[in-house]
């Protein structure tokens, strides 16, 4: 990671996000050129126009022109979730005069809690054309084009090559690498921002422009993180939580950047990366440089075409787990009914989800963990998930060790060395890295609950909470 701050280490603070003021002359002078708006198509405002967008035009650094190249602009955002709620909103209202909004998922009840541009009545609603509704509401001449699908490495380069500037608002690794390539490839900026739990980033991938400061091309993606995580190693929002209003904060600087760049205006955030935590309101900026070495973006590029970027970073773009939590919620809410006793319905013989990839050397199922209480065999079961979850529901008879204090509590686990030990976390993610952890310890009879408490409270706890 070509960052030049020591010590900063890749997935570790806000770099992980994964998978992260000036004076208003020397922000005019920075960067005097817009670069993308050719000739304009609109060449005056109607008086309509003039009232919407007068607060804008009473800036030197906007008035009639840079207004008309605002309008002018064709932008890509890539996901409408909580990025993508307040960046779309922000450059909607500017005046921004095309806006596509792609995104696969339908609205949940869960999404309301960060993603504003929805409400209860868009709860099973695709994203895009809820998004579309109140957006246009927002502001009729925006022409929005709505894009349900999902961005992969067979149609990203046809998605992107018609707009001028893609922003980047996903929350997986696969679309993000394909994302950058494909920006690399037919020299696009690509704004991307990252959130989790209470910190985001911020920052502009533009290989093919320069660099403000060190008039040098600037960097893309990979230089940055030129390899994925470890599949599972980096929780996502859904398990790892995020503050709702943190999405506002992160998105807004993404729109903020993004007009920038239509304008011509300012200091482009091309090789700066800026981290905000929001329990210390403070805001740290690194100095990201491009990797001469880059297979995307280096001297010599050996990635010249979208590749397949589930099976580089070994996790599907769609989550099948989040897909189906999705459904649950949305089906919970359009038609509510009474928590049942009875287990789901949808199971296989093991209490497995359909074509769920059962590890049987690594996992055990709810049931066979059921059947050895019932029984009353020895063994230890550890509960991985933090102090918070296990308030929201917990299988009684569990011991609390938060996978995050493994390493400093497995001395408690020593007595237990030659026990049978299941650990369990909300989903199984989390429970694995545990199990792997202590059989790397030399624990030898370690599995993890396949399914995690979510599983087990569709099939043996029938509606305990889901969450």
């Amino acid at each position: 990671m070509f960052l030049d701050e020591s010590g900063l280490h890749p997935y570790s603070f806000s770099t992980r996000l994964i998978a992260r003021a000036m004076p208003m002359m020397g922000m005019v002078l920075l960067f005097k050129r817009s670069l993308f708006c050719e000739p304009s198509m609109i060449s005056q405002l109607s008086p309509e126009q003039i009232n919407r967008y007068k607060r804008h035009l009473i800036l030197p650094e906007v008035g009639i022109e840079g207004q008309k190249k605002l309008l002018n602009a064709k932008v890509l955002c890539i996901g409408a979730g909580g990025l993508g709620c307040p960046i779309s909103l922000y450059l909607a209202a500017a005046g921004v005069g095309t806006i596509g909004l792609a995104d696969v998922d339908v609205v949940s009840p869960s999404n309301l809690q960060r993603q504003v541009l929805f409400g209860v009545s868009s709860v099973g609603e695709d994203k895009v054309k809820a998004a579309g509704k109140r957006l246009k509401d927002l502001n009729p001449d925006l022409k929005l084009i709505e894009l349900k699908t999902l961005v992969n490495s067979s149609n990203v380069l046809d998605l992107i090559k018609d707009y001028d500037i893609i922003i980047d608002g996903t929350d997986n690794f696969p679309t993000r690498y394909c994302v950058n390539d494909a920006c690399v490839i037919l020299k696009k900026p690509n704004v991307y921002g990252s959130i989790f739990r209470f910190e985001g980033m911020v920052t502009v991938f533009a290989p093919h422009l320069k660099n403000p400061d060190t008039k040098e091309n600037g960097p893309c993606y990979r230089c940055m993180y030129p390899e994925p995580p470890d599949p599972g190693s980096v929780p996502s929002c859904a398990e790892g939580g995020v503050l709702g209003v943190i999405c506002g904060t992160i998105g807004s600087m993404q729109a903020n950047e993004t007009v920038k760049l239509i304008l011509g205006i300012g200091r482009p955030a091309i090789g700066r990366l800026t981290t905000y935590s929001s329990l210390d309101l403070e805001f740290k900026t690194f100095k990201v440089r491009r990797d001469p070495a880059c297979p995307v973006c280096g001297e010599n590029p050996t990635i010249t075409k979208p590749i397949d970027y589930e099976q580089f970073c070994g996790v599907p773009i769609l989550d099948p787990k989040s897909a189906a939590e999705t459904e649950a919620e949305v089906e919970q809410a359009k038609h509510p009914v009474i928590p049942s006793a009875a287990p789901a319905s949808n199971l296989d013989s093991r209490g497995l989800p359909p074509g769920y990839a059962f590890k049987p050397e690594w996992e055990i199922t709810p049931r066979e963990v059921k059947g050895m209480l019932d029984r009353s065999e020895k063994f230890f079961f550890v509960d991985c998930r933090l102090p918070n979850e296990y308030q929201i529901t917990h299988i009684e008879g569990t011991q609390l060790i938060p996978l995050q204090h493994l390493s400093q509590r497995i001395g408690e686990l020593q007595p237990h060395a030659g026990e049978k030990i299941v650990v369990h976390c909300k989903s199984g993610g989390r429970s694995m890295s545990f199990t792997q952890a202590l059989r790397q310890a030399g624990f030898k009879d370690v599995k993890s609950m396949a399914g995690g408490i979510s599983l087990w409270n569709k099939d043996i706890n029938p509606g305990g909470p889901q969450y």
